[in-house]
């Protein structure tokens, strides 16, 4: 089965993603944009990330949870797979299978991924205790770059970036 494996992810200036199984901040604009994003397709994540959506299972996706719990069974609407491959063969919708987190997930998945949808936070947060893997730009070209300053509803300036691997020079 061929499938094209992408990653929308929020960094901080030093890749943290996440803090106590949390997002680093509230910003509405990648809310929204994430939204945009991943509509109609099929998400991948680790347990404790969909765990962490306080209103269960994002509507209009086919949430892909993969987890070592062999019984675990959060939602109807959830599929539960065991394994990258896994959740890989289950992706039904259309399009690129986006990988949303966190971080066990985003490392595996990475020597995978065609595309990364970045958000760049320009803050360094305290007491961090996830990152993104790191991103080296000789590997990736930036096909988009836009950047918003902060507002009344985003506290920190911030760039949205879509970056797509090079192809190997073999």
């Amino acid at each position: 089965m061929s499938y094209n494996l992408s990653a929308i992810v929020a960094i901080d200036r030093n890749g943290a993603i996440g803090r106590q199984g949390q997002l680093l901040c509230h910003m509405p604009a990648d809310m929204k944009h994430f939204k945009n994003i991943t509509m109609g397709h099929s998400i991948v994540m680790g347990r404790k990330t969909f765990e962490s959506f306080p209103k269960g299972p994002l509507p209009e996706r086919q949430n892909i949870v993969i987890t070592r719990n062999k019984v675990y069974n959060p939602h109807s609407e959830v599929t539960v797979v065991h394994s990258v491959d896994e959740a890989l063969v289950a992706a039904t919708m259309p399009g690129e299978v986006m990988v949303i987190g966190g971080e066990q997930i985003y490392h595996a998945t990475f020597p995978l991924l065609s595309t990364i949808y970045l958000t760049v936070i320009d803050h360094e947060f305290e007491d961090v205790d996830a990152h993104f893997p790191r991103i080296d730009l000789r590997s990736w070209t930036i096909v988009e770059r836009e950047e918003h300053i902060a507002d009344e509803r985003n506290p920190y300036p911030f760039t949205f970036m879509t970056l797509k691997r090079k192809k190997s020079q073999r």
